[in-house]
Formats: structure tokens, C-alpha cells, sequence
């Protein structure tokens, strides 16, 4: 995850919204509109879907454990054929 320093700041009154989507949607990295009076950042659709569905899998009970274990299973011990 990015910090605020990893991030593009651009000021708020110089924001050019369109060529802000076309850059986000090539580079995929979020952006930093500084205000006045406070923050905002700007992440492409395909960044949101995949914070959403994070969220989604880690709002399940025992889910991160289950990924856990699999990611740290060798390949060899893995089943061959689904039992469903």
C-alpha cells in the first residue's frame, strides 16, 4: 500500500479530471488532490473493485487463515481433483 509521500500530489484548483482518468486508468497508481482545507485520493475502478473484494473475502469468518494456509502449501501438496 501506498503512503501519502509514494502518492502524485496535485493541487485541488488544478485538478483536469478526464486526463486525471486516463492517467489512472494506464498507470494504476492513486493520486493525491490537496485542498485547502482538506485531502482526497483518487484510485482507478479496477483499485476499488479490488479493495472491495478484500474486504469481502476478510469480512469472512476464517477466510484469511484459509489463504493463509494456502498460499504457505507446496504445490506437490495440493489436491489434483476437486471432491464437489
Amino acid at each position: 500500500m501506498e503512503t501519502p509521500e509514494q502518492l502524485a500530489a496535485i493541487p485541488g484548483d488544478r485538478v483536469d479530471l478526464a486526463q486525471l482518468m486516463r492517467e489512472l486508468a494506464t498507470a494504476d497508481k492513486p493520486v493525491l488532490i490537496t485542498g485547502e482545507d482538506s485531502n482526497a485520493v483518487l484510485i482507478s475502478e479496477a483499485q476499488w473493485r479490488a479493495i472491495q473484494e478484500t474486504l469481502y473475502l476478510l469480512s469472512i469468518p476464517g477466510m484469511r487463515e484459509s489463504i493463509q494456509t494456502g498460499l504457505a502449501t507446496a504445490i506437490e501438496d495440493c489436491e489434483t481433483e476437486l471432491g464437489w
